[in-house]
Protein backbone atom coordinates (compact mmCIF):
# COMPACT_ATOMS: atom_id res chain seq x y z
CA UNK A 1 0.00 0.00 0.00
CA UNK A 2 1.33 3.43 -0.97
CA UNK A 3 0.36 6.31 1.35
CA UNK A 4 1.41 9.94 1.35
CA UNK A 5 1.59 11.93 4.57
CA UNK A 6 1.01 15.54 3.52
CA UNK A 7 1.52 18.45 5.92
CA UNK A 8 0.62 22.06 5.32
CA UNK A 9 1.89 25.40 6.62
CA UNK A 10 4.00 25.75 9.74
CA UNK A 11 4.09 22.02 10.40
CA UNK A 12 7.78 22.10 9.48
CA UNK A 13 8.18 23.78 12.90
CA UNK A 14 6.87 20.82 14.91
CA UNK A 15 9.06 20.28 17.94
CA UNK A 16 9.83 24.02 18.08
CA UNK A 17 6.49 25.75 17.55
CA UNK A 18 4.15 26.11 20.52
CA UNK A 19 5.17 22.85 22.21
CA UNK A 20 2.32 23.22 24.70
CA UNK A 21 -0.06 22.66 21.76
CA UNK A 22 1.98 20.62 19.28
CA UNK A 23 4.50 18.76 21.46
CA UNK A 24 8.29 18.57 21.42
CA UNK A 25 8.88 16.03 18.66
CA UNK A 26 9.82 17.00 15.12
CA UNK A 27 7.72 15.45 12.38
CA UNK A 28 10.82 13.95 10.79
CA UNK A 29 11.56 12.02 14.01
CA UNK A 30 7.94 10.92 14.27
CA UNK A 31 7.85 9.90 10.61
CA UNK A 32 10.83 7.56 11.07
CA UNK A 33 8.88 5.78 13.83
CA UNK A 34 5.74 5.72 11.71
CA UNK A 35 7.63 4.11 8.82
CA UNK A 36 9.01 1.47 11.18
CA UNK A 37 5.54 0.77 12.56
CA UNK A 38 4.10 0.33 9.06
CA UNK A 39 7.18 -1.26 7.47
CA UNK A 40 5.04 -3.45 5.19
CA UNK A 41 3.68 -0.35 3.45
CA UNK A 42 5.25 2.44 1.44
CA UNK A 43 4.91 5.71 3.36
CA UNK A 44 6.12 9.00 1.92
CA UNK A 45 6.19 12.42 3.55
CA UNK A 46 5.85 15.88 2.03
CA UNK A 47 5.40 19.29 3.66
CA UNK A 48 4.88 22.74 2.18
CA UNK A 49 3.92 26.16 3.47
CA UNK A 50 2.46 27.04 0.05
CA UNK A 51 -1.13 26.30 -0.89
CA UNK A 52 -0.44 25.81 -4.61
CA UNK A 53 2.38 23.36 -3.91
CA UNK A 54 0.02 21.29 -1.73
CA UNK A 55 -2.57 21.32 -4.53
CA UNK A 56 0.09 20.25 -7.04
CA UNK A 57 1.12 17.38 -4.75
CA UNK A 58 -2.48 16.21 -4.38
CA UNK A 59 -2.82 16.24 -8.18
CA UNK A 60 0.48 14.37 -8.57
CA UNK A 61 -0.45 11.46 -6.29
CA UNK A 62 -4.23 11.67 -6.50
CA UNK A 63 -4.74 8.92 -9.04
CA UNK A 64 -1.94 6.50 -8.19
CA UNK A 65 -1.61 6.30 -4.39
CA UNK A 66 -3.79 4.25 -2.06
CA UNK A 67 -4.34 7.07 0.40
CA UNK A 68 -3.30 10.52 1.58
CA UNK A 69 -3.11 11.50 5.24
CA UNK A 70 -3.41 15.28 5.15
CA UNK A 71 -2.94 17.93 7.80
CA UNK A 72 -3.74 21.13 5.91
CA UNK A 73 -2.84 23.28 8.91
CA UNK A 74 -4.43 26.73 8.82
CA UNK A 75 -5.53 26.18 5.20
CA UNK A 76 -8.20 23.88 6.69
CA UNK A 77 -10.17 26.97 7.62
CA UNK A 78 -9.55 29.08 4.52
CA UNK A 79 -8.92 27.05 1.38
CA UNK A 80 -11.73 26.16 -0.96
CA UNK A 81 -8.99 25.44 -3.52
CA UNK A 82 -7.62 22.58 -1.37
CA UNK A 83 -11.15 21.29 -0.85
CA UNK A 84 -11.69 21.26 -4.62
CA UNK A 85 -8.34 19.51 -5.20
CA UNK A 86 -9.30 16.75 -2.76
CA UNK A 87 -12.75 16.41 -4.35
CA UNK A 88 -11.19 16.22 -7.80
CA UNK A 89 -8.80 13.32 -7.23
CA UNK A 90 -9.48 9.60 -7.07
CA UNK A 91 -7.30 8.83 -4.05
CA UNK A 92 -9.02 9.00 -0.68
CA UNK A 93 -7.81 11.65 1.78
CA UNK A 94 -7.99 11.44 5.58
CA UNK A 95 -7.84 14.79 7.46
CA UNK A 96 -5.63 14.97 10.57
CA UNK A 97 -5.03 17.73 13.10
CA UNK A 98 -2.68 17.49 16.06
CA UNK A 99 -4.61 19.83 18.34
CA UNK A 100 -8.28 19.67 19.30
CA UNK A 101 -9.82 22.25 16.98
CA UNK A 102 -13.00 22.50 19.08
CA UNK A 103 -10.92 23.82 21.99
CA UNK A 104 -9.12 26.45 19.89
CA UNK A 105 -10.17 29.80 18.47
CA UNK A 106 -13.62 30.02 16.89
CA UNK A 107 -12.22 30.39 13.36
CA UNK A 108 -10.57 26.96 13.71
CA UNK A 109 -13.94 25.25 14.23
CA UNK A 110 -14.69 25.23 10.48
CA UNK A 111 -13.03 22.78 8.11
CA UNK A 112 -13.47 23.36 4.40
CA UNK A 113 -11.95 19.96 3.60
CA UNK A 114 -13.73 17.67 6.06
CA UNK A 115 -16.72 16.90 3.84
CA UNK A 116 -14.53 15.65 0.97
CA UNK A 117 -12.33 13.43 3.17
CA UNK A 118 -13.02 9.81 4.10
CA UNK A 119 -12.27 10.58 7.73
CA UNK A 120 -11.16 13.30 10.09
CA UNK A 121 -9.41 13.18 13.43
CA UNK A 122 -8.11 15.88 15.71
CA UNK A 123 -6.84 16.32 19.23
CA UNK A 124 -4.81 13.10 19.43
CA UNK A 125 -1.43 14.70 18.87
CA UNK A 126 0.84 12.89 16.43
CA UNK A 127 -1.00 9.66 17.24
CA UNK A 128 -3.77 10.88 14.92
CA UNK A 129 -1.48 10.14 11.98
CA UNK A 130 -1.20 6.53 13.17
CA UNK A 131 -4.99 6.22 13.29
CA UNK A 132 -5.27 7.62 9.77
CA UNK A 133 -2.62 5.29 8.33
CA UNK A 134 -4.32 2.35 10.07
CA UNK A 135 -7.59 3.36 8.42
CA UNK A 136 -6.01 2.89 5.00
CA UNK A 137 -4.08 -0.29 5.83
CA UNK A 138 -7.15 -2.00 7.27
CA UNK A 139 -9.65 -1.02 4.57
Amino acid sequence: MKILILNGPNLNLLGKREPEIYGNQSFEDFFRKLKNQFHDHSLEYFQSNHEGVLIDKLHEVGFSYDGVVFNPGAYTHTSIALRDAIAGIGTSVFEVHISNLAEREDFRHVSYVKDVCVGSINGMGLEGYVVAVEFFTKN
